[in-house]
């Protein structure tokens, strides 16, 4: 079994300026071991441990996608030492990944579904992990209509664009992809704050259909009274708490809302286990 204290030695093989003001980098890793990125099994929505030695270690949402083989991706926000650092390093240093960590967004359950996706900001990576998951000619099938309702605050502050204009263009997803305000005479998508594209686009929910949420707070504090409005129950509600995340398996307290500890138990909730603890939203 492996440790979970351990972490696995990975290889930075591409480093990528993810926003315009560089505030956010993708990172794409390769196992030094072959036999480690095996075990490094995961599944869309859960997340790891970056470590850096000498540094320390921050928990990020895992951005790539199970069925994207040789290589894990994260996004990372420049924000504090760790990340500092990690912004610093370049193609081909070594540094660790530990995990994978938490829960994951509950395929088996969601399959023969219509899912709606709605995220914002830098909180897009398990979101971009779910849509290649589900994009994927192997799982296409599984789901029904997709709607994928993402927004920043500006053109350059969306994070891989390339892939949203690329999904917006295919035939069996539906992307709303919104900016809070610009002056691009060029931009051709929507205007308009998260919730708000999602009162507009969204489907009304039946009880074959449900909503994947993340974002910074006070993007879900708005868009959970649309979501209710439309007929979401709490439990075809499913949000991921990646604020919260800390140690990663539940032994430094830092993470609990009531007796539920978010790096072990969550980062994936629905709404109705949300509504049994202490409020968050």
């Amino acid at each position: 079994m492996q440790n979970p204290y351990q972490p696995y030695p990975v290889r930075i093989d591409e480093v990528i300026d993810a926003v315009e003001d560089k505030s956010l980098k993708t990172f794409r890793f390769v196992f030094l071991n072959p036999e480690d990125e095996e075990k490094f099994s995961y599944r869309a929505g859960q997340f790891a441990e970056l470590s850096v030695t000498g540094q320390g270690e921050i928990p990020i949402g895992i951005a790539s996608s199970p069925t994207e083989k040789g290589f894990i991706m994260f996004t990372v926000f420049k924000v504090g030492k760790v990340t500092s650092y990690l912004h610093n390093m370049k193609a081909g240093d070594i540094m660790g990944v530990r995990g994978p960590m938490g829960n994951w967004y509950p395929w088996d359950s969601l399959e023969g579904k219509n899912i709606v996706i709605i995220g914002g900001g830098f909180a897009f990576t398990t979101l971009r992990s779910s849509i290649v998951y589900m994009l994927d000619s192997a799982n296409r099938s599984k789901f029904k209509d997709i709607h994928v309702i993402y927004g920043a605050r500006m053109p350059g502050l969306l994070l891989y664009r390339d892939e949203l204009y690329e999904w917006e263009k295919r035939d069996d997803i539906h992307m709303h992809i919104t900016v809070d305000g610009t002056d691009d005479p060029d931009w051709k998508y929507n205007v308009g704050f998260v919730p708000t594209i999602t009162e507009q686009k969204a489907p009304s929910a039946d009880a074959d259909t449900c909503a994947i949420v993340c974002g910074p707070p006070i993007m879900i504090k708005f868009t959970l009274p649309v979501l209710e409005n439309l007929g979401y129950s709490h439990d075809q509600i499913i949000m991921s708490l990646e604020n919260r995340m800390k140690c990663g398996i539940g032994m430094c307290g830092r993470c609990n809302i009531g007796k539920e500890f978010v790096c072990k138990d969550g980062p994936v909730f629905t709404m109705d286990q949300l509504s049994q603890t202490p409020r968050e939203y």
